[in-house]
């Protein structure tokens, strides 16, 4: 990578926001300076397009978002949906009877249209959103699995992450993706291919951005594909094992505005 990242690319959950999930406005600040003075700034998260909103709400302007893990690709001051790549339905039968079979007491949720609704089976634990009109209990899992899906979650009780996903991978074995971004047991499907790193190669390579000239960070497994793709991978002091280990770089932790200050420091901005 040369001296300045011609695009910058961010997590959002544990890397830029805080721990109770805000956004410091000395952050705020940074990203929009950076944005203003011609550097894209793009927000790469494992959250739908309908949690996007909490954060747009914190910033000067909003910033395109890859979400869902890679599968939407979404323009906020167009609402627009540039790209999707979700789980056909028959794939994503295939998947669950996998699942079902490897994974005593699994139960799903999926992300449809384009990650703007949820639906879930019965059992199906809901930590967050549940509440909204967009989020609604299925009455069969045939239901469920009726349409396009970008992202399928699992959870099957208090799991160890890195144990479940590992298992999930084991029995999906290359059909589709497996990761997870948080440590409640949740792992997170997508289609095969569609990771952080695929979506933000697509809209960099729409701008025509060489990857060599992105500045990449993150905290979870889920940023693992983005990180190592990027032409620089930065971890915040939080972050995950695994991410640590193959970042080129550390920051501060998220709750120290740890982005905030290595891009001051790359791009001298204050």
């Amino acid at each position: 990578m040369g001296e300045t990242p011609r695009l910058v690319a961010s997590d959002i959950d544990g890397t830029l926001l805080r721990d109770d999930r805000t956004l410091s406005p000395h952050t705020a600040a940074v990203l929009a300076r950076i944005a203003a003075a011609g550097t894209p700034v793009v927000l790469v998260t494992g959250r739908p397009i309908r949690w996007l909103q909490l954060v747009y709400d914190q910033l000067a302007e909003p910033l395109p978002a890859i979400c869902a893990n890679g599968a939407v690709v979404y323009d906020p001051v167009a609402d627009e949906v540039l790209r999707a790549d979700p789980l056909a339905p028959e794939l994503l039968a295939e998947v669950a009877r996998r699942l079902r079979a490897a994974v005593p007491g699994v139960s799903f949720a999926v992300e449809i249209v384009d990650s703007r609704q949820m639906r879930h089976e019965a059992d199906y634990p809901l930590r967050w959103d549940a509440d909204t009109d967009a989020i609604r209990a299925v009455e069969s899992p045939e239901e469920l699995l009726s349409a396009p899906a970008v992202k399928l979650l699992a959870r099957a009780g208090e799991q160890d992450p890195d144990v479940f996903v590992r298992v999930v991978a084991g029995a999906l074995q290359g059909l589709a993706e497996a990761t997870h971004s948080s440590y409640t047991g949740l792992v997170e499907i997508s289609a095969a291919g569609v990771t952080k790193a695929a979506g933000l190669a697509w809209y960099c390579a729409r701008l025509g951005i060489d990857e060599r000239d992105v500045l990449a960070f993150g905290d979870m497994p889920n940023d693992l594909p983005m990180l190592t793709w990027a032409g620089r991978a930065v971890a915040v002091a939080n972050a995950h094992p695994a991410v640590l280990e193959i970042a080129d770089e550390v920051t501060a932790a998220n709750s120290e505005d740890g982005v905030a200050a290595y891009l001051e420091k790359v791009f001298g901005v204050g």
